[in-house]
C-alpha cells in the first residue's frame, strides 16, 4: 500500500513538473508581449509602427537595461524551461525533442543578440561595426532556429496544426523580408514607415504559435507515455 502510494505521488509530481515547463511556454510569449508594448512607451519619441523591436535593446537605447532584465533574461529562460518542458514530453517521438533543441538554440542566439551583441541605434554609426554584424549574425540564427522549429512541429501532429504551422512560416517569411529590405535604412538613419508593423507581425505570429503549441501539447501529453499525433 505504502509503495502504491509512493509511485502514485512520484507520477503526479513528474507530471505537475511536466505542465509547469510547459506552461511556460505561455507565459514566455505573454511576458515578450506585454515588455514590448511598455518598453516602446517608456521611450518618447520611438515609433511602435515605424522602428524595429530590436532598436529597443540597442546600445544607445534608454529601454535598452529593462529590456535586458525585463525580457531578454526572464524569457529566454521561460523559452528553455518550455524546450524542457517539451523533450520531457517527447517519450520516443524524436522530431518532437529535434524541436526542443532548436527552441533551445533560439533562446540562446536570441540572448547573445540583444544582450551580447546589440545594434547600434539608427543613424549613430556611420559603417556597420563588430557588434552590429554579430547581433545580424545572431538574429539570422535566431530566426532560422524559428522557422525549423515550427517546420518538425508541423510533422509532429494532426492536420490543422500542420496547416497553421505552415501558415505561421510563411508569415515569418514574408514580414522577415519586408523587415530586411529596410535594413540598409535603419543602419542611414533614415525613416522606415511600418518596419515595426510587419516586424512585429512576424513576431507576435511565432509568440502565437508557441501558445497553440504548448496549449496542443498540454492536452495531448501524458507521463510516462508518448505524445502521438492528433489532429489539432
Amino acid at each position: 500500500m505504502a509503495t502504491t502510494i509512493s509511485v502514485s505521488t512520484g507520477f503526479s509530481e513528474k507530471v505537475l513538473l511536466k505542465k509547469s515547463l510547459l506552461l511556460c511556454g505561455i507565459l514566455s510569449s505573454l511576458l515578450f508581449v506585454g515588455i514590448d508594448i511598455l518598453a516602446a512607451n517608456q521611450w518618447d519619441g520611438y515609433s511602435y509602427t515605424g522602428q524595429s523591436f530590436s532598436e529597443l535593446t540597442a546600445i544607445e537605447a534608454p529601454t535598452r537595461l529593462l529590456m535586458i532584465f525585463a525580457l531578454s533574461i526572464p524569457y529566454n529562460l521561460l523559452v528553455i524551461a518550455f524546450a524542457a518542458g517539451i523533450w520531457a514530453s517527447a517519450a520516443q517521438k524524436r522530431v518532437l525533442r529535434i524541436m526542443a533543441a532548436l527552441l533551445l538554440a533560439h533562446a540562446v542566439a536570441g540572448f547573445i543578440g540583444s544582450s551580447i551583441f546589440p545594434m547600434h541605434s539608427r543613424g549613430v554609426e556611420k559603417t556597420i561595426t563588430l557588434t552590429d554584424t554579430l547581433h545580424i549574425v545572431s538574429t539570422g540564427t535566431e530566426v532560422l532556429s524559428m522557422l525549423l522549429a515550427i517546420g518538425f512541429g508541423a510533422a509532429a501532429f494532426g492536420k490543422r496544426f500542420r496547416l497553421y504551422s505552415i501558415a505561421t512560416i510563411l508569415a515569418l517569411v514574408l514580414g522577415g523580408t519586408m523587415a530586411a529590405l529596410k535594413g540598409d535604412r535603419v543602419a542611414a538613419g533614415l525613416p522606415t514607415p511600418w518596419m515595426g508593423v510587419t516586424e512585429r507581425i512576424n513576431i507576435y505570429a511565432f509568440m502565437l504559435w508557441i501558445v497553440v503549441l504548448a496549449i496542443v501539447l498540454l492536452r495531448t501529453s501524458k507521463l510516462p507515455g508518448s505524445i502521438k499525433g492528433t489532429d489539432t
